[in-house]
């Protein structure tokens, strides 16, 4: 059954917002059982939307926003903490200015780039948890951070493991065909390369035929 590309675009949102949860779920269990008293979080979210803006855009500020509400809701978080995770998320998309300034292309295969793609939305993400936080303050964080700046520093170092698995995650990722795509270019690509094949093909297959005779 052939699909169209907007059919094809919601099923692989769908799925990457399906695994998504699963890995968060997974990452923030294992993270409560065997670290529990650790200062640091585990998180796929950073990792998977990075992935999702280069494939859709501004999509991923639905992955954002499910990575979020997972991991909330894995710790039992109080409504406050799931205002400050969900929206404040969505500052990842802060990345999407790379596109415009390099093109998506450069940004997915130069090295360089991809880690400052992540970096980007890493930094989007705990300036837009840290705004919530001033916004919404919880009693246990006003119990514990004694300032704004110790509130950012707490945000980014708790979130400093997350980094590095999603530099990581992001870097394997682009070796991967198709992956870590725009997946417009990537349809049009694997279309066009569908063409040649078959057109080699045929013209392998004319010339097998020609000599018999």
């Amino acid at each position: 059954m052939d699909l169209s590309f907007k059919q094809y675009r919601t099923i692989d949102i769908t799925i990457m917002a399906i695994l998504l949860a699963i890995s968060e779920a997974i990452a923030t269990i294992a993270a409560a059982k065997w670290f529990p008293n650790q200062l640091f979080s585990v998180s796929t979210t950073l990792a998977v939307v990075c992935i999702v803006m280069m494939r859709w855009s501004g999509y991923a500020v639905v992955h954002a926003v499910v990575g979020a509400c997972v991991y909330c809701l894995i710790l039992g978080a109080p409504a406050p903490q799931f205002a400050i995770y969900c929206v404040g998320n969505c500052g990842m998309i802060i990345a999407l200015v790379l596109f415009k300034i390099f093109g998506k292309e450069k940004v997915a295969k130069k090295p360089f780039l991809s880690v400052l793609f992540v970096l980007a939305a890493y930094c989007g993400a705990e300036l837009g948890r840290w705004a919530m936080s001033l916004i919404i303050p919880i009693e246990s964080q006003e119990a514990t951070v004694s300032s704004p700046g110790a509130a950012l520093l707490a945000f980014i170092t708790g979130d400093f493991v997350s980094l590095l698995f999603s530099l990581l995650a992001v870097l394997i990722a682009r070796k991967m065909d198709g992956l870590f795509e725009d997946q417009h270019s990537y349809l049009l690509r694997v279309k066009e390369e569908e063409r040649k094949e078959r057109e080699a093909k045929e013209r392998e297959e004319n010339e097998q035929y020609y000599n018999l005779k």
